[in-house]
């Protein structure tokens, strides 16, 4: 039997998958110093501050145009909760929702999720839970404080294909470090991947 043919242990999901996140793969990076931790949070704070101080972009139209929903939407704004909130008690499920993990310390918005039950969404096995151990880890080791919060924007459409598309617009409009669409742009250190530059 030659490698090729070979039974895989992996669905193909989970081939897919791993082919996807190249940051697991990737050896454990040495631990970052304080001034590198320190200026890894400033790049990103420093492009979502020009973000949040970039004024609206007016066109000219006879026709009033409405703003795209994610450039109306402050994750820095929304009440923050502890990160720890799903172990509480809760009477309902929740509702539709995206929500924002924030170090309110910087503030940088580090993860941008969405789910159909805001109250339910992290008490199963969520790979965000495991980077902000590491992120909050990393500051600890070096007595820098750090304020990490989730804030819910409880307005989402019930649709899961809308959630999500609006989901990608916000990641992509504040470039979120913790998710995975931006784990090469900001070379993530608290999911597995190298600090670069």
């Amino acid at each position: 039997m030659t490698f090729a043919d070979q039974p895989s242990l992996l669905s193909q999901a989970d081939l897919r998958a791993a082919d996807a996140s190249w940051a697991y793969n990737q050896e454990a990076s040495a631990p970052l110093s304080s001034a590198e931790l320190q200026q890894w949070k400033q790049r990103v704070a420093q492009y979502q501050r020009e973000v949040q101080q970039a004024p609206a972009i007016e066109q000219g139209c006879l026709f009033a145009v409405e703003p795209p929903l994610a450039d109306t939407i402050d994750p820095f704004a929304l009440p923050p909760q502890n990160a720890d909130f799903w172990r509480g008690q809760f009477q309902e499920a929740g509702v539709p929702a995206l929500y924002f993990v924030v170090d309110h310390e910087v503030p940088v918005l580090l993860y941008v999720g969405e789910t159909v039950k805001s109250n339910q969404r992290w008490q199963g096995v969520h790979d965000c839970k495991r980077y902000i151990l590491s992120y909050v880890s990393a500051h600890r080791a070096h007595d820098l404080p750090v304020a990490v919060n989730i804030g819910f924007w409880p307005h989402a459409a019930a649709d899961r294909k809308a959630r999500q598309r609006l989901e990608s617009d916000l990641i992509r409009r504040w470039r979120s470090p913790f998710n995975k669409e931006n784990w090469q742009l900001w070379s993530t250190p608290f999911v597995g991947g190298k600090l670069e530059g």
